[in-house]
């Protein structure tokens, strides 16, 4: 049995026939045509579905059909009544509005029904009024059954609206208008489409797969498209080796160009790739036309769709039983530093801090994430981020490590912790706990990246039980205790790195909006940085004051040997060991270099900041072999006074430590000496 609704509510609806958008061209960028129809007409018992309320609208001009809108408005005192049909002059009938008498009683019905619309017709709530004013056309809704029915009819005709009142013993209404919306198809385009598949649905970690992009041009297209970028970028966990077909494919910006593609041909583009994720994870590429010389008439290029036809995914999911990964080999030449969180004290909710660390010098931790995230809980150490040990990452005796105990409003938002090295780490490596799946509450992803003088610095990521890995993203797949390793994701760097970035949240794939979640970040070992000796040598004709001279034979050369350290790393006291093994066609000269100049040796040591020390009757030696000598110890040759051609290497060992690059300084030293070319 129906109740009866009076109250009235007007909403209003705003509608954009061409969307703009820069640097593509759009699709039905085309002639939009209204036809209207406002004669009015009852709709009560009389007009049934066996007899119902007909109006009609005249099209006069031929043309295709790219796409249908139909604008609607009558007032009703029970919506779920009415009934809509469109029926084209080809004669194909769609149900545009199937009605719901037994549920919906809102006021009237202010509709424009269209593909793309919010939401379905009839969704907006039961009791919901609809205004009586139009157009515009208060609702911009899809309908029940698709108008793309009539895609690519001829327009020209006569175009029948039937109305009808599914339940015609109660409730009355009135027709007021309705408005046929007809998109022409233009006459230059190129309809294109893409498919994407990938060569195995299960590959193994390590296996080779290959992705096959196949472009479209419509048969039915007018115009050869021209210049065409597909954009297919792989995702973590597929890493590039090579690409074959036509065009040509960029790995670094993901854009394969197609020079020209016909109405009716298809191109073709094989993407092979290295799986690079741990068992038990899935990875979604996609790829989309982004560029055009021509408009498309059912999709846009380059605006993001995942549901058009220009663009499609295809994805993987690693084989095998998820397991603990096996890290990297991880060993530290020049020695480690340990940051220690059992050594330090946070202050429970401070978002930055920093701390000095012997050979790295000050670390520092910042830390962004949106207001109110971070939560405070005795339990984790009080308010978040705070030291301590709930996180134990399986091991015994517990640690403390930086608990976050976070809850995020969506799983888009994230938290950011940035660690800075005043000097470079050679490598590091450290665990982060508990990256887990919680079901219904959340599912933890994790990004690491890193970055070396400003250079981008790839991580590992070593997954455990409860988590899988794809390139430098770490996603929760199953529950983990806090007090196991299930959760752990071990990082490495294998490559120095001063800046190390971890971004925590919500993986997509899990809870829209997530609910309590956590984890530890534990103690960092450092590998100390090693030294990186730049060596440039350099000569000059030697000014004996007997005016202009050349490279000639029979002339003098000053020779010098510049030495810079541009990394951080220091060189290990007393370790310097330089070579210099002179050609055959010089004679080194075994007196006073420069002459005239400040210097008495036959090899002169200039320092530069380095923090070495040089005393050539102990930091010099030679040595006439024919081989280079292995060590400064094996340089025995005493040379004669002046030129000496038995002399074939230079042996020098500055003493102390050389400095590391810092900020701006650059530390160097420069040997120079003296020889004649013969």
């Amino acid at each position: 049995m129906q109740t009866y609704a009076s109250a009235i509510r007007g909403l209003v609806k705003a509608c954009f026939f061409v969307p703009l958008l820069w640097g593509a061209l759009p699709a039905h960028a085309q002639t939009v045509t209204s036809y209207p129809n406002t004669t009015t007409g009852t709709i009560n018992g009389g007009t049934t579905c066996g007899s119902p309320l007909v109006r009609t609208f005249s099209v006069g001009t031929s043309f295709i059909v790219a796409d249908v809108d139909l604008g609607f408005l009558a007032t009703h005192s029970w919506r779920g009544d009415i009934r809509l049909t469109l029926q084209s002059p080809a004669g194909t009938r769609v149900q545009l509005v199937n009605g719901n008498s037994n549920s919906i009683s809102g006021d009237n019905l202010n509709v424009r029904l269209n593909d793309e619309g919010t939401q379905v017709v009839n969704t907006d709530g039961n009791t919901a009024n609809h205004s009586t004013t139009a157009p515009p056309y208060q609702h911009d809704f899809q309908p029940n059954n698709a108008l793309s029915a009539f895609d690519g009819q001829n327009a020209q005709g006569t175009w029948r609206l039937e109305i009808c009142d599914i339940y015609p013993s109660a409730d009355n209404g009135t027709f007021q208008r309705a408005d046929l919306y007809l998109t022409s198809l233009p006459s230059n385009y190129a309809d294109l489409s893409l498919t994407k598949t990938v060569s195995s649905s299960s590959p193994a970690n390590g296996a080779t797969i290959s992705y096959t992009l196949s472009l479209t041009n419509a048969g039915s297209s007018p115009q050869t498209a021209t210049n065409v970028v597909v954009r297919d970028i792989l995702p973590a966990g597929a890493t590039y080796t090579g690409a074959s077909g036509y065009g040509s494919y960029n790995n670094v910006s993901g854009n394969w160009t197609l020079p020209s593609i016909a109405p009716g041909q298809t191109r073709v583009l094989t993407i092979s790739a290295t799986v690079n994720a741990s068992a038990g994870a899935t990875i979604v590429n996609s790829a989309e036309v982004w560029s055009s010389s021509h408009s498309d008439i059912d999709s846009t290029p380059g605006d993001g769709s995942t549901s058009d036809d220009d663009d499609d995914t295809a994805s993987f999911t690693v084989s095998g039983s998820p397991g603990p990964g096996t890290p990297p080999a991880f060993t530290c030449p020049a020695g480690s530093s340990i940051f220690d969180w059992d050594a330090v004290t946070w202050t429970a909710g401070s978002m930055n801090n920093s701390y000095t660390i012997a050979n790295i010098g000050t670390v520092g931790f910042s830390i962004a994430a949106p207001s109110g995230v971070f939560l405070n809980n005795g339990t984790f150490g009080g308010q978040t981020p705070a030291e301590s040990s709930y996180y134990n990452a399986g091991l015994y005796p517990g640690q403390d490590a930086l608990t976050y105990l976070i809850d995020l409003a969506t799983s888009s938002q994230t938290t950011v912790t940035t660690i800075t090295l005043q000097n470079s780490a050679q490598a590091v490596r450290f665990i982060v706990s508990d990256v887990d799946d919680g079901g219904t509450q959340f599912r933890d992803q994790l990004i690491v990246t890193g970055s070396y003088q400003g250079s981008p610095v790839v991580p590992i990521l070593t997954n455990n039980v409860a988590n899988w890995v794809t390139g430098n993203i770490a996603t929760g797949s199953a529950a983990s205790g806090n007090t196991v390793q299930d959760g752990n994701v071990i990082i490495t760097f294998l490559s120095p790195v001063d800046t190390i970035v971890i971004d925590y949240g919500g993986a997509p794939s899990g809870p829209a909006t997530p609910g309590q979640q956590g984890i530890g970040i534990h103690d960092i070992t450092f590998c100390n940085p090693l030294a990186d000796l730049d060596v440039t040598k350099t000569s000059i004709v030697y000014d004996s004051g007997a005016g202009e001279e050349y490279h000639i034979p029979g002339r003098d050369v000053l020779y010098s040997v510049a030495v810079t350290n541009t990394a951080r790393g220091t060189v290990t006291n007393n370790s310097l060991f330089l070579l210099d093994t002179l050609p055959p066609e010089v004679t080194f000269f075994n007196g006073d270099a420069d002459g005239a100049g400040p210097g008495t040796a036959s090899v002169i040591f200039s320092d530069g900041g380095s923090g070495l020390t040089w005393n050539a009757g102990t930091d010099l030696r030679f040595s006439n072999a024919a081989s280079p000598p292995a060590s400064f110890a094996a340089c025995t040759y005493t040379p004669a006074a002046g030129y000496d051609p038995n002399v074939r290497h230079i042996c020098l060992n500055p003493k102390g430590s050389m400095a590391g690059a810092n900020g701006g300084a650059t530390p160097a030293f420069t040997l120079s000496f003296r020889a004649r070319i013969e």
